[in-house]
């Protein structure tokens, strides 16, 4: 069994704090205007080591669990930045740490590590599909030493500030495969000069740097195949359950630069000649945003702690996802009302990261597909879906 209380990571927690101290908030709000890449916070974080805590040291990483990748991400939140500028490059590992070949682990790893290749897109969901993976219409046709690529991926985060894309598509047609979950391949794509590949941005209510992106008969190396050719969609599970419990990690940061700017504001702003903070119809909500982040908490460590010790945790990584959210999501609720009119100005970043934290009740995954996931496969109800 898992260890109950894992590593705090203290010292990485310090650290990571104080990069993200040179950038304040003024920082992320001018970026937030201009819907600019945070790059220069990306390569400080790239040339601190962070980015590259999941990569083993023979590779040139620092071969640390998924608890300290958590740890880096709640940092960056509660310091009120933004992760997700760059988190792919953690949960993509998964994959590639796992499934890849020796070979491609020796080409790819070393050079993120160093920071001379960026790994940031993930190329999964299409506009036909949604959520439902299984129903993808990217085809990967086998021509020899090498794959045609044809088709569309759509909210590819990153695509632009990427070298290179982790993609599922599919080999083989759904009317000849015995089970949905088969047919499904995934191919590391090197976007560097990349001929066939159109990537075009979504500007969406938050600075997420999304985009769609197209492909007509993109040329992708035979070898550039990870694993064995139609096992693609388990591979990627292995990606979505370190996914959730980061994304968790993130809103659990979140809630908690919430719940810190609130507290401040509540005894430092006066109105009718008291803090606002002696009033109960005030202190109550930070006190239940604070319990709930505090229990959301213990599930995303347990649910880190099964994935570094090789158990099953994909019911641990889906309730730690939907707890996360809703804590972050109820935090940043109670933090605007606490601000009343100043949460909405800009120049308080509550309304930033309250359009920022709001993603997550959508992705990486709907907070309601969760809980069919729960009902059905850990409480034995009938399928929904």
């Amino acid at each position: 069994m898992p260890p109950s209380s894992p590593p705090d990571h203290a010292e990485i927690r310090a650290a990571v704090a104080r990069l993200c101290a040179g950038f304040p908030g003024a920082y992320w709000r001018q970026l937030d205007v201009e819907r600019a890449y945070p790059t220069a916070f990306v390569q400080a974080l790239t040339q601190g080591g962070y980015l590259a805590c999941l990569i083993p040291a023979e590779y040139g990483g620092s071969g640390l669990g998924l608890a300290a990748a958590a740890a880096i991400l709640e940092e960056i939140h509660k310091s009120g930045g933004n992760g997700a500028a760059c988190h792919a490059q953690m949960y993509v590992m998964g994959t590639l740490l796992r499934h890849g070949s020796a070979a491609q682990k020796s080409r790819w790893l070393p050079q993120v590590a160093a920071g001379a290749l960026r790994l940031q897109a993930f190329g999964v969901t299409e506009p036909s599909a949604g959520t439902d993976t299984t129903a993808i219409q990217t085809t990967a046709v086998r021509q020899g030493d090498r794959y045609l690529v044809n088709g569309q991926k759509v909210w590819t985060s990153r695509a632009e500030h990427s070298d290179l894309m982790l993609l599922l598509a599919r080999t083989a047609p759904r009317d000849r495969i015995a089970k949905r979950t088969e047919g499904l391949s995934v191919f590391l794509v090197d976007l560097r000069n990349a001929r066939g590949v159109s990537i075009r941005p979504i500007r969406t209510m938050l600075n997420h740097a999304t985009t769609e992106v197209f492909f007509e008969n993109l040329e992708v190396p035979a070898e550039n195949l990870i694993g064995e050719e139609g096992r693609g969609f388990r591979y990627i599970l292995d990606g979505m359950n370190a996914e959730r419990i980061l994304i968790a990690s993130e809103c659990i940061g979140d809630a908690r630069w919430f719940i810190g700017k609130a507290t401040e504001y509540a005894k430092t702003r006066v109105v009718f000649d008291r803090p606002i903070g002696q009033n109960q119809g005030v202190q109550f909500p930070i006190a239940r945003a604070y319990a709930a982040s505090e229990a959301a908490d213990l599930m995303v460590q347990r649910a880190a702690a099964l994935y570094e010790a090789g158990e099953p945790c994909a019911k641990e990584a889906n309730m730690a996802k939907l707890l996360a959210a809703d804590a972050s999501w109820q935090a940043a609720d109670m933090c605007v009302q606490t601000h009343g009119g100043f949460g909405f100005a800009a120049e308080y970043d509550v309304e930033r990261k309250f359009r920022e934290t709001r993603l997550y009740q959508v992705a990486p995954i709907s907070t309601n597909l969760i809980l069919a996931y729960l009902a059905e496969h850990v409480l034995g109800l009938p399928r929904s879906y």
